[in-house]
């Protein structure tokens, strides 16, 4: 194993130093790529989808809970697994509590095509809680392409990914998807939200005129402890 090398408190002070000044510049690169997407369209949803929840039947707008936004996370589980993937099961379990992202006005969810039945076992096995749907029977999986078809001398596969949501009334937007590698990083409240039209609904975002979309101060003065917030 090749290992960092030894070196006096001073000389590594100069290193962080040096590396301090790339890290600033990879953040505002980021902040600028955010915005970015921000800055891109959306596309009305005008499909029925209907999927099976803990409640039954739900429709995409259920999925909101009636809040402004939706993160979808696409799970890997097809209808013919005994378990969900492995990885994306490693993925939901870094998520954190999500009233912090609820109290940005931001639900999220996992979508399978797995049938419930099989949905809800597995998750009481993992000892998850976040809201998890089954796309069982439409096509969901496969117009947001993390579903693909055996095609000629292929077999049917399947791809992570995340999709957002926007909710006007009853109006739905699609506003942006990454896979696979597009993950990495993912996990946090913060890094949801940066995949969102709303972003983290801070003053100092561009493009101006989100942080207040929800009819309340910015973002990060609405942070509580998790027992605190108010639904």
């Amino acid at each position: 194993m090749t290992l960092p090398r030894i070196v006096s408190r001073e000389e590594w002070r100069a290193a962080r130093e040096e590396l301090l000044v790339r890290e600033k510049a990879a953040t505002r690169a980021r902040d600028a790529l955010n915005a970015e997407r921000r800055r891109l369209p959306m596309v009305e949803i005008d499909e029925e989808y209907v999927f099976e929840g803990g409640d039954g039947k739900a429709t995409l707008l259920d999925l909101f809970e009636g809040r402004q936004q939706l993160v979808v996370y696409h799970f890997m589980f097809a209808p013919e697994w005994d378990a969900g993937c492995r990885s994306c099961s490693a993925f939901l379990d870094q998520i954190g509590h999500l009233a912090h992202l609820r109290a940005r006005g931001t639900e999220f969810a996992a979508v399978s095509r797995a049938p419930y039945t099989k949905i809800l076992p597995f998750k009481a096995r993992m000892g998850w809680t976040v809201p998890w749907y089954s796309s069982y029977g439409n096509d969901f999986n496969h117009d947001f392409q993390v579903s693909f078809a055996a095609g000629e001398g292929e077999e049917p596969y399947e791809r992570p990914g995340v999709s957002c949501f926007l909710r006007d009334h009853e109006r739905i937007f699609h506003t942006y998807s990454t896979y696979e590698r597009g993950l990495d990083g993912l996990g946090s409240t913060t890094s949801f939200l940066d995949l969102t039209a709303l972003g983290r609904q801070e003053e100092w975002e561009e493009p101006k005129g989100r942080a207040s979309a929800l009819g309340a101060p910015a973002g990060s003065s609405r942070i509580r402890y998790h027992d605190e917030y108010e639904d």
